[in-house]
């Protein structure tokens, strides 16, 4: 397994953010969490990359407990964040917010060929290169963003909302995208409210809900599920 967490919790302060959060996540397979606002996604996210610690449970990637170390030790290890907001430096620009991405990457070679690799799945970015990253859309930062977390050549990336705000047309663009970076062999957590694009694109997913999960099971299962489908997928 590339990446379990068993039995986690997560408190700021006295305030109980998640509880009892098991998940096991393959290696080569995209894991969605999906749930309503609130309910512990993006806090998992930020506990699995070492922004939050947890109080309860175990963090292991290949089998080897994560939990005590720094962020930047988590992502050396081989797990790209990619946060939610599209979180990008806007006085930058988009080669400079990429290098950014890749300051763990020693080698100058590999730098160049992830580079390539980003601009293979991100063209617009390759024609954009010189332009500053608050200039752009909401879209074209959200592929900014997704980008640099590709370019530390990362084994598992966590993304956080990655359709949050984008048009219906760009979000299929971002879809499309995901499954481009799928295909190549890295392993994925999605955290999505759009339920239905998350589980289109998913194998397996778990619906939490106030902190905890309340469900799992395979993707096509959870689609066909009706209190998934009347509370996250708008079907009555």
């Amino acid at each position: 397994m590339l990446l379990e967490l068993k039995n986690t919790a997560v408190h700021y302060g006295k305030v109980e953010a998640t509880r009892d959060i098991s998940i096991k996540v393959p290696e080569g397979e995209i894991i969605t969490l999906i749930g309503a606002n609130g309910a512990g996604k993006s806090t998992t996210l930020r506990m699995i990359s070492g922004l939050v610690r947890p109080t309860q449970g175990e963090v292991l990637f290949e089998g080897e407990s994560i939990a005590h170390l720094e962020p930047e030790d988590i992502t050396e290890m081989g797990i790209a964040h990619v946060p939610e907001g599209r979180h990008v430096f806007p006085q930058m620009t988009v080669l400079e917010n990429l290098e950014m991405g890749a300051y763990l990457v020693k080698s100058k070679q590999e730098m160049k060929n992830n580079l390539e690799s980003v601009f293979e799945h991100f063209p617009r970015l390759k024609e954009r290169v010189k332009q500053f990253a608050g200039t752009m859309s909401g879209g074209e930062q959200q592929m900014v963003a997704m980008a640099r977390g590709l370019m530390s050549s990362p084994r598992l990336i966590l993304m956080d909302e990655p359709s949050l705000g984008l048009s219906p047309i760009m979000q299929q663009e971002i879809a499309v995208i995901i499954k481009e970076i799928h295909a190549q062999g890295r392993t994925i957590v999605l955290v999505e409210q759009n339920a239905r694009l998350a589980l289109a694109l998913a194998q397996y997913g778990y619906v939490l809900e106030t902190g905890g999960v309340a469900l799992e099971g395979d993707a096509t299962e959870l689609r066909d599920d009706e209190g998934v489908q009347r509370t996250y997928l708008g079907m009555d």
